[in-house]
């Protein structure tokens, strides 16, 4: 009896706490063996160089150009482009390999959509043979870093009908001149992709500008943001810059052909957005196993596990869609009206998600050194870029009624 009690009373071991789980539905086991070996490569490349000390570079509004060598070696550069020495892989990987980025920081994931997707992205689309056999090899090893310049001070997402910098042609020569904002990458850029309206057909066109030798090229960066604030963004300023024939798009046409550029990025910004849901989550979750209220953790009160369900809902729900549009994408199915509904849709859960995971810290959920902040900051800059949730919702909407309300 005497022993049988003294078991009874005994302090029983803690239960193991079950580790992070933000692949609810189990999407790692459709994924083959090499995609799996590129996402742990990029996995373990932001958990050992870059989570150690983004906080450092984010709280200085820097880019943490100590990094790049060892991003270079990941060879990922042109993800989703074959050939031209680039890495290549379906968009599905692409938008795993966002996703596993921007877990553990939105500005890397950014910084790299902007060179591999929206820059190389542009000359693979709508370049030339001998554009592509120029510019994407040396962009692919990451030897020159490329941005893309569409949105200017006026004109956001409604760049199509309003862009203002202009391209007029003299001879075997084009003359810019106008303004670009909010450009990630071009404070420190090599190459950018300039879209503009050629002044004899109205048609927006696009150019490859070498940012450091162009005579007439400036930028100024931008300064005291709130969010991505590794991500250097500039305002471009054009003052007849002249560029080759040969530096222009060759098949870059009209703003449709931007758009099919915008098309691929924009499911991208839906992986990005469903990244930054788990990062948060995953940072929130590890707070309420640890941190104690009453004598126990809060992850065992009520509440607490309603916000990191609805967290975890959110986060399955996205990763259902972003991976179908890359399906779509992959088969080159993929609609504006499906790659809008993906941003619009993802980046507003993103928004729900960040927000509960900053209640779950409380106070200590705007402070920069318990994980969750940025990720909080850092999603009002996704749920904004590559076009407004609203703007999207309109794309959607003439789609789905018929009728255009665009004005």
């Amino acid at each position: 009896m005497a022993t049988a009690a003294a078991t009874a009373l005994k302090p029983s071991t803690p239960k193991p706490l079950p580790p992070p789980n933000v692949d609810f539905y189990q999407f790692a086991e459709t994924l083959s063996a090499d995609e799996l070996a590129v996402l742990k490569k990029v996995r373990d490349f932001m958990d050992s160089k870059v989570a150690p000390i983004i906080d450092k570079y984010w709280i200085e509004d820097a880019f943490p150009f100590e990094v790049l060598p060892a991003f270079k070696e990941l060879n990922i550069g042109g993800l989703g482009i074959e050939g031209y020495g680039c890495a290549g892989g379906s968009q599905l990987l692409v938008g795993l390999v966002a996703m596993e980025m921007a877990r553990f920081d939105s500005s890397i994931a950014t910084f790299f959509g902007v060179h591999s997707g929206l820059a190389m992205g542009s000359i693979a689309l709508t370049g030339s043979e001998e554009q592509k056999q120029k510019w994407l090899p040396p962009m692919a090893r990451m030897e020159k870093i490329g941005c893309f310049g569409l949105t200017e001070p006026l004109v956001g997402s409604g760049t199509g009908g309003g862009l203002t910098t202009t391209a007029k042609r003299e001879g075997d020569t084009w003359v810019l001149n106008g303004q670009k904002r909010w450009i990630g990458n071009a404070p420190w850029c090599d190459i950018s992709i300039i879209w503009a309206r050629d002044l004899a057909d109205n048609q927006v066109k696009g150019f490859i500008v070498e940012n450091k030798t162009t005579p007439g090229y400036s930028v100024e960066k931008i300064q005291n943001k709130i969010a991505l604030k590794v991500v250097q963004n500039g305002q471009i300023t054009l003052k007849d810059v002249r560029v080759p024939e040969a530096n222009r798009l060759a098949r870059a046409q009209s703003f449709r052909d931007t758009a099919r550029v915008l098309r691929g990025t924009r499911h991208y910004v839906g992986w990005e957005s469903t990244g930054c849901q788990m990062g948060a989550y995953e940072h929130a979750l590890k707070y309420a196993q640890e941190r104690l209220q009453f004598g126990k953790p809060i992850g065992s009160f009520q509440l607490i596990q309603d916000l990191l369900a609805k967290m975890l809902s959110n986060i399955t729900a996205c990763q259902c869609m972003v991976v179908r549009t890359a399906q779509l994408a992959d088969e080159s199915k993929l609609t504006d009206q499906q790659a809008a509904l993906s941003k619009a849709f993802t980046t507003a859960k993103m928004r729900e998600t960040v927000s509960w995971a900053r209640e779950l810290l409380g106070g200590n959920g705007i402070v920069v050194d318990y994980g969750v902040a940025r990720f909080f900051a850092d999603a009002e800059a996704l749920y904004s870029y590559e076009g407004t949730y609203q703007m999207q919702h309109l794309i959607v909407g003439k789609a789905v009624t018929g009728f255009s309300a665009f004005v």
